[in-house]
């Protein structure tokens, strides 16, 4: 039955948005300082702080790891909390670079390379499943703010905890990471559209569901 929703609501948005692209970056790096970046701010504010990045020629885990935390703060400040943010980005570049990047923590299962992201000073349960998802390509569902909202307004859960509702998700589609990355990419768009803090039910595709 659960199933069955889920599977109704994701048919409904692809309807509707068909393919998001998303994560809409270039690479796995940028997808990671991203996974930062975008905490606590819109993603407009990601792509300038990205574009500053590039163009200042660090927009990857080891020129982070080497660059100055102040030219990493001037370059971020757009996506807001910089100085936090700064110290996240430092954390997740150093991780990266002294484990061997991409290729050997790869060679990690899922669970175990999970748990050593959540080690990570400014690592959540979200920026750790995204970071799974768009730059590893494992098929872990990501739970954001939209997410919460939309199970609760569609009364699939009354639990908004974090992994009962990945639990959810997970247990009740086919373990597929295109099909957890395109629905998460789904959700979000159809917060921003009709599902707002106010929502805007009228004409939502997924009235009446």
């Amino acid at each position: 039955m659960q199933k069955n929703k889920l599977l109704e609501i994701y048919d409904k948005l692809f309807e509707r948005y068909s393919y998001q692209h998303w994560w809409p970056a270039v690479t796995k790096d940028e997808i990671v300082i991203g996974a930062i970046l975008t905490q606590n701010t819109a993603w407009s504010n990601v792509e300038k702080a990205v574009e500053n990045l590039k163009n200042s020629g660090i927009c990857s885990l080891e020129a982070v790891f080497y660059t100055d935390i102040d030219s990493i703060k001037e370059n971020i400040k757009p996506a807001g909390f910089f100085n936090q943010k700064s110290v996240y980005l430092k954390n997740i570049s150093e991780f990266f670079v002294k484990n061997g990047s991409f290729n050997k923590l790869s060679r990690l299962d899922t669970n175990r390379l999970r748990s050593e992201l959540l080690k990570i000073k400014g690592i959540g349960k979200e920026t750790a499943d995204s970071i799974l998802l768009y730059a590893f390509g494992r098929a872990v569902f990501v739970v954001d703010a939209y997410t919460k909202r939309l199970i609760l307004r569609h009364n699939l859960l009354k639990s908004n905890d974090y992994d009962t509702i990945q639990d959810f998700f997970e247990d009740n589609l086919p373990k597929d990471v295109e099909l957890f990355n395109e629905y998460h990419a789904l959700i979000v768009k159809n917060a921003k559209e009709f599902c707002r803090t106010k929502p805007k039910c009228s004409g939502c595709p997924l009235e009446g569901v």
